[in-house]
């Protein structure tokens, strides 16, 4: 590919998608097509969504361009990379979580708010124990019971921190 001196505000042709759905977004994981999808929708190039989201261009040009995810990403690009494509964080979630795999369900917002605007850290946590739960090895589940067993069991209970 080659080098551009001009930054990100044009792309080489190369570098976007197709502009009329094509039969190879079939193969697509749902965090590709979405992607794909908004920069067609918006015309914008993935330096453009990058920019917008305070994300490396090289982030959302791999997770645009990577079919099989090992792992989500991190909760902080997948809340960047939802400002960047100015969608829903719900629905990047979502994507992200179905393309390693998983299956994530968000619960419908109270107020017509998007989950995650005014979430408490503790439930981004309990999100992420849930919606990991099934990268671990049954070994690994054990431990985890375990631990959580414990913490359960213990006689002086922590305070929360709410």
């Amino acid at each position: 590919m080659p080098a551009r001196a001009t930054g990100d505000k044009h792309v080489p042709s190369t570098e976007r998608p197709p502009a009329p759905a094509t039969a190879r977004e079939h193969g697509l994981n749902p965090l590709q097509r979405l992607i794909q999808q908004r920069l067609r929708e918006r015309g914008w190039s993935y330096g453009e969504v990058a920019r917008r989201g305070g994300l490396p261009r090289s982030t959302v040009y791999t997770l645009a361009q990577t079919r099989n995810l090992t792992r989500p990403p991190r909760p902080a690009t997948i809340d960047a990379l939802a400002k960047g494509l100015d969608v829903p964080v719900s629905a990047v979630r979502a994507a992200a979580a179905e393309s390693t795999g998983l299956h994530y369900y968000d619960e419908a917002p109270a107020g017509g708010e998007e989950p995650g605007d005014q979430e408490d850290p503790g439930d981004r946590e309990r999100k992420l124990l849930i919606a990991s739960i099934d990268e671990l090895t049954p070994e690994d589940r054990r431990h985890v019971a375990a631990l959580v067993e414990s913490l359960r069991n213990r006689t002086s209970p922590e305070p929360e921190e709410r």
